[in-house]
């Protein structure tokens, strides 16, 4: 930790100021330049100023490292606090930090025109915990500062910062865009209940860690108001970061809400920021309880087949086949056992939505559009087994499927015999309602409970079985899912399950781990951030390769969870932890 001489009141606080923050005979000058930034889709209306900070060194053949930091103009004043181009000058002149660019961004203002106020954009663009402000700076700003110089793709040689407010944003571009950004400088963040901060240091420790650093500043005398405690909310930040393997340093004051700590420790925060720039960050997570006992250190995801047009619906075989579909394409592919090679075996079932095997090794196809579920023996003759009521997805069992009408807001179940054909008059029953949008679902290994996932909520409801009338008794919103504190619609869909009772969400955050009692344990990262991440499957020797499809593409991943498909012998889970 650092140790800086001060004396802090309530009413006062005085640091010394750091030599680095002082111009230096024979360390050569960059230059800050002013723009203004009016362009912006994401954040229409907007308007905004920035400023460029491009060091002496730089030369447009070498790409410069890139930090960008919120609330930009204090950062660039001659006779601010922080005095960055000062810094900056001193320690790239020294060699402790990369030639680096950086752009001191403004948050945006739509302007009211004369005799109304101005709508400030500084809360909903800094506070709200989502990838919009990522998008903006990386899909519009930085292309635009690109015009004009040469920046680097590394994501190891960007950092990120801010203070207050423009901390959490710092922090939440970089968490949500690691593959953008590594390294984040944060100051009295406001990692609390204003637009969902406060889930940050909860999200740290359930989500597999990211190859970032973090440097914290905060003082004890820091805010305490309606929407928590800045200092006990910096705390619990640091604890989660330390707790999940970051990289992660801090220095903690008796100051209050402003830059006056954060700026006297500018210089050393940013030597320890980028020390060892060259080098790649990585995350300790060889002793996070979480991920020791799921995943195997050093394996990721391995890309399995791509070039469709959206995949869905992977399904395990009894012989160890892993079969998916490319829907609006009307295909079915199918991965052969102990390969990671994808061969199409059906190319005329348009709208095909979802699959799953039975213990014969029969296909069943949910076919949304053609409003019935269709059967595929291993002979390839197909039988239609009911019409009529939409069908997103689907779990055979022995007695009768189940499969979600979204339509209709309803859990349809068709009795079958051991042939895989309808009993009784044929015609599937609404077995259960209780999901705004009824989307992936699962039964559990005793095969006594239901999953259903609501596609438009944030749970997953759990209903129990009545075997002998296929009826779902006893529904509830059950298992907890987290979604995007700025969507509206919570967008988990396929899931499957593990021998232990623990089930496996596809969501817009990745795959989320949710044991018996319906608390997400871990959050997978996804594959790929393009493309709608649809659905799982565990399959593979000991059912422990997770496979994924995930817009175009199908990933997998092995792991030492312990899968379980429906059409495998029953067996009780063990009594959870409560």
């Amino acid at each position: 930790m650092f140790l800086l001489p001060a004396m802090v009141t309530l009413a006062q606080e005085s640091y010394p100021v750091h030599p680095d923050t002082v111009a230096k005979e024979g360390v050569p000058r960059g230059v800050v330049t002013a723009h203004r930034f009016t362009d912006s889709t994401i954040y229409p209306g907007t308007e905004r100023d920035y400023f460029v900070y491009v060091p002496a060194q730089y030369n447009e053949s070498s790409p410069a490292a890139l930090m960008v930091m919120q609330d930009g103009d204090k950062y660039v004043r001659e006779k601010g606090e922080y005095r960055l181009n000062h810094v900056f000058d001193n320690l790239i002149h020294r060699g402790e930090m990369p030639v680096t660019i950086a752009v001191c961004v403004n948050p945006g203002v739509v302007p009211g025109g004369e005799g109304a106020q101005d709508r400030f954009n500084r809360s909903f663009e800094y506070d709200t915990v989502s990838d919009r402000y990522a998008s903006f700076l990386i899909d519009e700003l930085i292309p635009e500062v690109r015009k004009s110089y040469a920046i680097t793709d590394n994501p190891n040689l960007r950092a990120i910062g801010g203070s207050s407010s423009g901390a959490i944003a710092a922090f939440g571009v970089a968490w949500h865009r690691s593959d953008q950004f590594r390294r984040v400088f944060s100051t009295v963040g406001t990692y609390v209940g204003l637009r969902g901060g406060n889930e940050y240091p909860t999200l740290v420790r359930k989500h597999e860690p990211k190859p970032l650093r973090v440097f914290l500043q905060d003082g004890s005398n820091d805010l305490n108001i309606y929407g928590g405690s800045w200092w006990h909310a910096n705390q619990t930040m640091l604890a989660s970061l330390q707790w999940a393997g970051y990289q992660v340093k801090n220095v903690w004051g008796e100051g209050g809400h402003n830059g006056k700590h954060g700026a006297a420790i500018f210089p050393d925060a940013m030597k320890w920021l980028w020390k060892d720039f060259d080098r790649p960050i990585e995350t300790n997570v060889s002793e996070h309880p979480e991920i020791r006992d799921r995943l195997i250190e050093g394996e990721s995801w391995k890309l399995v087949s791509e070039g469709h047009k959206y995949t869905e619906g992977p399904a395990v075989a009894p012989n160890g086949d892993v079969s998916f579909i490319d829907g609006p394409r009307g295909e079915i592919w199918k991965i052969a056992a102990g390969t990671n090679k994808a061969t199409k075996f059906v190319d005329d079932l348009p709208g095909v939505s979802a699959l799953m095997y039975d213990a014969a090794g029969r296909l069943y196809c949910a076919r949304n559009k053609a409003l019935t579920v269709t059967r595929i023996d291993p002979d390839g003759r197909r039988t239609d087994l009911c019409s009529g009521v939409s069908c997103n997805d689907l779990v055979v069992l022995e007695h009768g499927i189940y499969f979600t009408g979204p339509t209709e807001q309803a859990v349809w179940y068709l009795p079958i015999d051991a042939d895989g054909n309808p009993r009784g008059d044929g015609k599937p029953i609404q077995a259960g309602k209780g999901p705004k949008k009824p989307n992936g679902l699962i039964v559990t290994p005793d095969r006594r409970f239901l999953m259903v996932v609501d596609a438009e909520g944030r749970y997953v409801w759990s209903y129990k079985i009545d075997a002998a009338t296929g009826k779902l008794l006893y529904g509830q919103p059950y298992s907890y899912v987290h979604t995007p504190q700025d969507d509206m619609i919570g967008g988990a869909d396929g899931v499957t399950m593990t021998k232990d009772g623990s089930l496996l969400v596809a969501t817009k955050l990745g795959i989320q781990i949710i044991d018996p009692p319906g608390r997400v344990h871990l959050i997978l990262s996804r594959p790929s951030l393009s493309g709608k991440l649809s659905n799982c499957v565990l399959a593979g020797e000991n059912m422990s390769t997770l496979y994924v499809t995930c817009g175009s593409k199908v990933f997998s991943r092995a792991t030492k969870l312990d899968g379980i498909a429906p059409w495998q012998p029953a067996v009780q889970p063990p009594k959870p932890r409560l």
